[in-house]
């Protein structure tokens, strides 16, 4: 039986997507909606927002987290 982690109450970063926590998972027993059996989940250190990305495959990981990086850079650059 795996031990889980103790809860953080500091907070390691200064600003939101500064450090992102990653995990890749799979395959899973259960399918995603979309017929996915893998997923990537990513926690953002600062604010805690979590996305998580489901994958045909692990491979297709750092494309995924490419276009949910690019994307978070184009809403960041609109906001301002």
């Amino acid at each position: 039986m795996k031990n889980s982690f103790k809860t953080k109450n500091v907070v390691s970063s200064l600003k939101p997507l500064e450090l992102l926590h990653m995990d890749l998972f799979g395959p899973s027993r259960t399918t995603s909606l979309g017929g996915n059996y893998y997923a990537l989940v990513i926690v953002d250190d600062f604010s805690r927002f979590t996305w998580t990305l489901f994958l045909e495959s692990k491979s297709d990981a750092f494309s995924s987290f490419e276009k949910l990086a690019r994307r978070l850079q184009n809403t960041k650059n609109n906001a301002k």
